[in-house]
This record gives structure tokens, C-alpha cells and sequence, in this order.
């Protein structure tokens, strides 16, 4: 819609316009009626009248006429949507089959509480077996990382163990003395450079009276 302030310009023009023209009208009819009259009494110039009528008239359509303001429609931009990049970073999972590896299968001698007397010698027996990705080579050991060592020594492989292979593994002990009760002993394989891997094996054993408790009801 145009604003009232020009619409009201507007139609003020055009009013005083249709006066002009009514009046211009009204004055070539009453000249025509009485054209002769007029011109032998008062002497008057029917032809310059009529020239002034239609000057005014001219005049007055050569007045600036009033804008109507014209909304300018200008598209609105809509906003740029740029995606944005994500890059995936891949997820890291542990190593399901390392080169190296020793899983647990039995207890083949002295199993877990055992009664000992001090001073005991013993040999405990493991069954493992190479799980891993690649042959236990000659010179890897098997050696004690925990507990009362027993007295055992470390444990050299003399000759390669393939993949997929099983094992007796078998350590002679000796029961300490001066203890009562759990003695625990905790061995594993290294390879030759020393680092560890594979399954922790223990050795549990009692050593002397254990003294029991009496439960009240």
C-alpha cells in the first residue's frame, strides 16, 4: 500500500485538474451561446479567451504529477548452508592375537591348596599353550614375578615352541620354612629382551597347621 501522505497530493491534483476542465467547459458553452452578443457589446476577443482557457488548461497538466512510490521488491538472500566435514577417526582395538602369547590350560601336578611340610621339595607342572602370532624362540625364560619364590630357578627354552603348540612347563620347588598358612608363588614367560607376556601361572600351596575358627550360631 502507498503511504496517505502522497495518495492525498494525489487526488488534491486531480481535483483541481477536473475544476479547470469543468470550468473550461462551461466557458466554450456559454461563448458559443452568446458569441455574437458578446463580441458587438463589449467588444470582447471570443478567440483570445478561448486561447487563455486552453493555455490554463496545458498549465495545468504540465504540473508535475505526484509518484506513486513503487515498493521495490528485492529478493531476500537466504543463508548459505555449508555441510560440515567431519572427519571419522578410526577407533584403535586392542590386538586380538599379538606375536607373543600364553594362555593357561591345566594344572598338571600340586594343585591349588595343597598341604605341604616345610621344606618340602616339590615340582609344579603347568600345561600352556602358544596362542600367540609367532614361534617362542630358544632363550626365552620363564621366571618368577611374584610372591615366595620357593627356591625356584629361572627357566631358559632351549628349542623353539611353534604356534599353536602346547607346553608342560615344570618348576622343582621347595616349601618354605618358618610360615604357616597360603604360600603363593607367581612365574611368567618373557622373551629375550625381557618383556613379559601371556597368562600369569601360580603356584598356592599350605604350609603347616592352619588354625581353624569356630563359627558361633
Amino acid at each position: 500500500m502507498c503511504p496517505d501522505i502522497p495518495r492525498n497530493r494525489f487526488w488534491k491534483a486531480m481535483s483541481r485538474k477536473f475544476s479547470i476542465l469543468a470550468v473550461l467547459f462551461a466557458g466554450l458553452f456559454l461563448f458559443s451561446c452568446g458569441a455574437n452578443g458578446s463580441n458587438q457589446q463589449g467588444g470582447v476577443d471570443i478567440n483570445m479567451v478561448r486561447t487563455q482557457a486552453v493555455s490554463t488548461f496545458a498549465y495545468s497538466l504540465t504540473e508535475t504529477s505526484v509518484p506513486f512510490p513503487m515498493a521495490s521488491l528485492t529478493p531476500t538472500s537466504l543463508p548459505t548452508f555449508t555441510p560440515s566435514t567431519t572427519t571419522a577417526t578410526p577407533t584403535a582395538f586392542p590386538t586380538l592375537n599379538p606375536c607373543y602369547n600364553l594362555i593357561w590350560l591345566m594344572d598338571k601336578t600340586i594343585p591349588d591348596g595343597t598341604h605341604m611340610k616345610a621344606n618340602e621339595v616339590f615340582t609344579k607342572t603347568w600345561q600352556v599353550q602358544n596362542n600367540g602370532g609367532c614361534a617362542w624362540a630358544p632363550g626365552f625364560s620363564f621366571i618368577n614375578v611374584g610372591g615366595d619364590s620357593m627356591g625356584g630357578k629361572k627357566l631358559v627354552l632351549k628349542e623353539p615352541i611353534p604356534v599353536g603348540a602346547k607346553r608342560d612347563i615344570s618348576i622343582e620347588l621347595v616349601a618354605p620354612s618358618g610360615q604357616n598358612g597360603l604360600i603363593q608363588s607367581s612365574w611368567r614367560m618373557a622373551d629375550t629382551n625381557g618383556n613379559f607376556f601371556g597368562d600369569t601361572l601360580s603356584v598356592n600351596i599350605i604350609v603347616g597347621t592352619v588354625p581353624t575358627t569356630t563359627k558361633s550360631p
